[in-house]
């Protein structure tokens, strides 16, 4: 019988997240004990990608994962997030965890940041879609048949119409020049409703469209959680973000 890994997978339940899992579990090669997922403990939302624990429930429940969620502070301190995480991970070490999954493609910043608090606990890092051209992967993530929905953009990078878009064709040819394809340095997070290893596609609707304004936090309460990490002398809360409400609609 081949031995596979344990590892956990880190999920956001935007569209890079599934297509890493997609590749992860074509793969074979370690076995998923589960989703880990942070959630902004005050508003019940996936950290930064703004989505409702609900359809969070509905895509651990499509892909047949476990879902471990780690709640923390709107926005943490990097010591409360770092404690937050380390005390998560060590309960799963004791499972036999081995390995952790992330899909970053190329923040070498955010990946040192990551393999830094990994090796702390013994833990290695693995991440499949490193450096794979963002124009290639959003492509084969969209033929493959995956289904995502913009939930949140960067006023610095995209407007208001980019917020509750399908990524699609459409999508990809009215993005600014300059900004990546996958989003990869912040300019939008998204929600994918259906997957090739999804049990059945998610139903939902949209919501409200808000914009949010992080300039007045403190420094020290500012978070590294999202693709900006400590050592980025750019603010990446100096700026604001639209935000589209989905709701879920399954039955």
């Amino acid at each position: 019988m081949h031995f596979k890994e344990k590892a956990i997978f880190n999920w956001s339940g935007g569209k890079d997240s599934a297509f890493c899992l997609h590749k992860v579990l074509q793969e074979e090669r370690y076995k998923i004990m589960c989703l880990l997922t942070t959630i902004s403990k005050p508003f019940q939302r996936i950290s930064m990608h703004g989505v409702r624990v609900e359809l969070l429930d509905i895509q651990a429940e499509r892909t047949g994962l476990p879902l471990l969620k780690i709640y923390i502070p709107e926005l943490p301190s990097m010591d409360v997030y770092d404690n937050v995480m380390a005390t998560a991970l060590l309960k799963l070490k004791h499972k036999g965890v081995t390995s952790s999954v992330f899909g970053d493609i190329f923040l070498e910043d955010l990946r040192k940041y990551r393999e830094d608090k990994l090796t702390e606990l013994n833990l290695t890092g693995v991440f499949p879609l490193w450096k794979i051209p963002t124009d290639k992967l959003i492509r084969e993530f969209i033929n493959s048949g995956f289904k995502a929905i913009t939930t949140c953009v960067n006023d610095k990078y995209l407007d208001k119409s980019f917020v509750g878009r399908l990524i699609d064709d459409d999508f990809l040819n009215d993005l600014p020049f300059g900004v990546d394809p996958c989003g990869e340095n912040g300019e939008y997070h998204s929600f994918v409703f259906d997957a090739p290893f999804f049990s059945e596609p998610i139903q939902f609707e949209k919501g409200e469209i808000v914009h949010r304004k992080y300039a007045a936090i403190a420094q020290e309460e500012k978070s590294t959680v999202d693709s900006n990490v400590a050592n980025n002398t750019d603010n990446p809360f100096d700026n604001g973000f639209w935000y589209c409400d989905l709701l879920s609609i399954n039955k």
